[in-house]
């Protein structure tokens, strides 16, 4: 840009190599050189070498200018290269830098290590990004300079001297503040690189760990979705689960049996939580989005709608779960809610089938009819059968203790067919019965007793009606008697089998007022209960504490009771007839009064 004048002065002096590591030292050298230079040029108009000497001393400020330009840059940050351009001010003119600042968050802050001067701050923001003369009390010379880069005002660089510096060096001066804005607006520039090379780094990083995540996921899909639509069920999808988490997975049903497991550490025999902990757990689980922890276990709801289904467990004791994992079993249990809704669907259909034919059976239909009803949803109604009617502690049937009576019979291997009705479930089942193991096996799958009622034997369609009519009275006979919870079939009611409340019902009414009427007439008219304590004591066997304990009363009552009873009556409890008699006629009012 600039040509260097041929010749020498006889001022100039060869740099020293170390000094060229110093832009300072070089500036200082130069402007001594120049100075030297000027003052020989005093008389250049009687000495044509002198002229040449004083562009030659301007030349060299101006290398040493461009030095120091390309020192600030070399990479420096913003607070190095306005430290730079603070400390070549005295080596290009007479000045002295009195201050720096530099824009910091669109606000002027002093960069130097000069004491805080409240004024100067004042007049330099004073400049609003314009340069200009600073008056100071002090009276010298001061000028604020304004670094304007690209993007606007950078910062200022204030000089002052004892008096104003020549035009040569007010340039020299402009011209480096000129290239320390340019300096700052490069390290501006280079900073957002660099933080955006980091961004970009980062953003990097999360697209990398985004996409192994995808991959997974993709992984987990595709393998689910296998496993759901090749007709595994539940425990193919309780092994895709363990491949994909390597942790053992349990299934359950909503009342915490187990349906599928897969891996290592299957618990024999298999915990079952009580009821009342295990509808607070599964209500815990239903308020929240997500899994829930409970205690080693990860635990998913499987409910597709309103309804639980299920759930399904990853066991960890070690509380390994992450991310990857926790997908795995959300969607697992999606696959399955599918699954299990599909299953359901199925069984409501095949369900409503049953019910309308049970119905239809118990009310009265015709074989043939019935047959090819029956044969139509795949169940063989020839050979023997039985009615059962089974009803949980008074509360309403619904679906899920269907389900649940169902899901009984099929674990005895009995084929059924099932419906509700009254309140209570109806089942209908093919081959030879025991009551008491299907009791046992409900009780265990619903976690509460229940009482089941057996019809006699059906030989063809047409003694349905007449089976459901003794599964109803066995039903009724089991919840009055002293166990209401359990099996009893009417093939074993022995005697009650004449207690009937049909077409025979007033010879009964009139055998109860024959053997219970005085005592009947004596608790309507004084409010007592004598014909309780009478049944209660027969039912007992006539045991005395045993009688007392079951009406809570003392043993003394008891015997005072008894003494009323036996005054009022006439009968001697003690003989064998009266005693048989007095019992039957009791059980007889016990059925009167409930179908009153």
């Amino acid at each position: 840009m600039f040509a260097r004048a041929p010749g020498r002065s006889k001022f100039a002096r060869t740099i020293d190599p170390a000094e060229q590591d110093h832009p300072c030292k070089i500036l200082t050298s130069r402007r001594s050189e120049a100075r030297m230079t000027s003052a020989a040029a005093g008389g250049a108009h009687q000495n044509p070498q002198g002229s040449d000497s004083w562009w030659r001393g301007h030349l060299s400020n101006l290398r040493g200018l461009f030095v120091v330009s390309a020192t600030m840059f070399d990479g420096r940050e913003a607070d190095d290269i306005i430290r730079l351009a603070a400390t070549s001010v005295l080596s290009l003119s007479g000045c002295g830098a009195k201050a720096v600042y530099l824009i910091i968050d669109g606000a002027l802050s002093r960069r130097d290590d000069a004491e805080p001067d409240a004024e100067l701050d004042r007049q330099v923001r004073l400049l609003d990004g314009d340069s200009g003369s600073l008056v100071l009390p002090d009276g010298d010379w001061y000028w604020g300079f304004a670094l304007h880069g690209l993007s606007g005002l950078k910062g200022y660089l204030v000089v002052h001297a004892a008096m104003e510096p020549s035009k040569d060096e007010f340039f020299l001066l402009e011209a480096l503040s000129q290239q320390a804005a340019d300096a700052l607006a490069n390290a501006a520039l280079h900073r957002r690189e660099r933080e955006q090379a980091l961004d970009l780094q980062e953003l990097n990083g999360r697209l990398s760990a985004s996409v192994a995540r995808l991959e997974q996921q993709t992984h987990v899909h595709e393998v689910l979705t296998n496993i759901s639509v090749s007709g595994a069920g539940e425990p193919g999808i309780a092994h895709a689960l363990h491949q994909l988490t390597s942790l053992p997975v349990a299934i359950e049903d909503r009342f915490g049996n187990l349906r599928a497991w897969a891996g290592p550490g299957k618990p024999d025999p298999y915990p079952k939580p009580k009821s009342h902990r295990r509808e607070e757990l599964l209500r815990r689980a239903a308020a929240v989005p997500h899994p829930v922890r409970e205690k080693d276990r990860l635990i998913s709801l499987v409910k597709p709608r309103y309804e639980v289904l299920g759930v399904v467990a990853l066991v960890d004791p070690r509380r390994t779960v992450g991310s990857h994992e926790v997908f795995a079993l959300e969607y697992g249990t999606t696959v399955l809610a599918l699954e299990l809704s599909h299953q359901r669907n199925l069984a409501e259909v095949e369900l409503r089938l049953h019910r309308d034919l049970v119905d239809d059976l118990i009310t009265g239909t015709d074989d043939e009819s019935a047959y090819a009803r029956a044969d139509a949803i795949g169940h063989d109604l020839r050979g023997p059968h039985y009615a059962i009617v089974v009803q949980w502690g008074g509360r309403q049937a619904d679906d899920a203790l269907a389900h649940a009576t169902g899901r009984a019979a099929a674990s005895l291997q009995l084929s059924s067919m099932i419906s509700r009705r009254a309140g209570a479930v109806v089942l209908l089942v093919s081959g030879r019965l025991d009551g008491d193991a299907l009791y046992r096996t409900l009780s265990e799958s619903l976690g509460s007793a229940c009482a089941i009622g057996v019809g006699a034997r059906c030989d063809s369609p047409g003694d349905f009606p007449r089976s459901y009519s003794e599964a109803l009275r066995a039903l009724d006979i089991r919840q009055k008697s002293r166990s209401p919870n359990g099996a009893t079939a009417f093939d074993q009611l022995g005697i009650y089998r004449i207690l009937d409340t049909g077409d025979n019902r007033a010879e009964i009414v009139a055998f109860v007022r024959e053997w219970l009427g005085q005592l009947l007439d004596y608790d309507e008219q004084k409010n007592t209960n004598l014909v309780q304590t009478l049944s209660q004591y027969l039912e007992c066997g006539g045991h005395y504490d045993e009688t007392a304990s079951a009406l809570v009363i003392h043993r003394s009552t008891l015997r005072y009771r008894l003494g009323r009873i036996r005054q009022i009556t006439d009968r001697d409890l003690n003989d064998v007839d009266s005693r048989l008699n007095l019992h039957v006629a009791s059980r007889a009012w016990k059925v009167l009064q409930g179908s009153e």
